[in-house]
């Protein structure tokens, strides 16, 4: 564990219901076809994750205060603050409603209630956590469930019955089957998280003190990436494993009742109740950390006080909050609501990608430790790949194509 840091947060971030439903989702109608979209999320999240990382730790400062002086001109400054601000801001509340409607699935399957009361529950507990500054002991508990949850399932993968040869194809074949473009964007959007980008920048500079040569803080720092992100694709890849077993394979019906199913090989009869306890953890401890993220980013790029005592700080976090809850609320399909939510995600990922380059390549903020040109390939690739699937699907909704 010595050689893990922030780069968990980044795992703990992107391991959460909408992660467990969406690939789920894409096991169980796609089989192992969509796991390509899995492996390009997890190399794209490693690029962008590192660059991030480096921003911080070489200027000490977070991504959201770079880019309010990434341009010259002031208007640009005003404009790309404006942008990002928005992209954050709609961005987290979409992914508050997969957060909390994944939580309130778990907890309908325990209870008679229905998801939608659920959703006001959680979305109601979540905002008490936050305002009253007791989320801290909770999330750590919550933490622990995700991971055993986890463990779980890579368990689980190997007790299964998987065919082998399908699952290296679907990793290194990409193919796009009929109606899975949306599931596509979802894993995407699932993985590659934009407020981590804004996450990661700060939290490296509070566990590489100043004391730390920069040279030996980035290399510990991109192996605790690679080690970080590398172990949450193997558990993603684990959850389609399993579905696709379970459902893909059996032509069992998938639902969000029958989600726990894929775990009955390990766990047998107990598989519904851990299952949900795992889900409900691991909607909460996001749906408490999406707000805060969201804050983090929110108010550095406007310049106002991180901290918890300010009030638009604790505007910020009520706000995307309030705004994920009703929507999960709303929800008369929750799974369709979280992929949907993840597939929000992804739309925005490119723009706030491109943000985050411009700034990568300043000489005047990063000197030697800008942007090579290996950095910038890999980089425009992903923005490349992510809006091409992102367009693709508006011009299929728009029946252009």
């Amino acid at each position: 564990m010595k050689q893990f840091g922030p780069g968990l947060l980044v795992t703990a971030a992107f391991i959460g219901p909408g992660t467990i439903t969406t690939a789920s989702t894409a096991g169980a109608n796609f089989g192992f076809t969509l796991l390509w979209a899995l492996l390009f999320s997890v190399l794209a999240t490693w690029v962008l994750q590192e660059m991030a990382a480096r921003l911080g730790l070489v200027t000490g400062e977070g991504l959201s205060q770079a880019l309010r002086t990434a341009f010259q001109h002031p208007a640009l400054n005003l404009a790309t603050v404006i942008l990002v601000v928005a992209a954050i801001g709609i961005g987290n509340a979409a992914y508050e409603a997969g957060n909390i409607a994944g939580a309130a699935i778990g907890a309908e399957s325990l209870t008679d209630i229905p998801a939608s009361i659920w959703a006001l529950i959680i979305g109601g507990i979540a905002g008490f956590l936050l305002l009253t500054g007791r989320y801290a002991l909770m999330q750590n508990v919550l933490v622990v469930l995700v991971l055993l949850m986890s463990v779980v399932f890579l368990i689980t993968m190997f007790l299964v019955e998987i065919d082998f040869a399908a699952l290296l194809k679907g990793l290194f074949k990409p193919s796009l089957p009929t109606g899975s473009e949306l599931t596509v964007i979802a894993l995407i959007g699932t993985t590659v998280v934009p407020y981590n980008l804004f996450l990661h920048s700060t939290a490296v500079r509070e566990h590489w003190s100043g004391d730390v040569p920069i040279n030996v803080a980035l290399k510990q720092s991109r192996w605790d990436t690679g080690l970080s992100i590398g172990l949450g694709g193997l558990i993603t890849l684990a959850i389609v494993s399993t579905s696709a077993a379970t459902f893909f394979q059996t032509g069992a019906e998938f639902s969000a009742s029958a989600l726990a199913n894929q775990l009955e090989p390990l766990l047998g009869s107990s598989a519904k109740v851990c299952f949900a306890i795992g889900l409900l953890a691991a909607g909460l401890t996001s749906a408490i950390t999406a707000p805060l993220a969201a804050a983090y980013a929110v108010c550095g790029a406007m310049a106002w006080p991180i901290r918890f005592d300010d009030w638009r700080f604790r505007g910020v976090c009520i706000s995307v909050l309030l705004i994920g809850t009703l929507f999960a609320a709303l929800g008369s399909k929750p799974l369709a609501a979280i992929i949907f939510a993840q597939a929000a995600n992804g739309f925005l990922l490119p723009l706030v990608a491109v943000f985050l380059l411009v700034v990568m390549n300043r000489t005047s903020l990063l000197g030697v430790y800008r942007n090579g040109w290996a950095a910038n390939i890999l980089g425009l690739l992903v923005v490349a790949i992510a809006a091409g699937l992102g367009i693709f699907k508006l011009m299929q909704v728009a029946s252009l194509v």
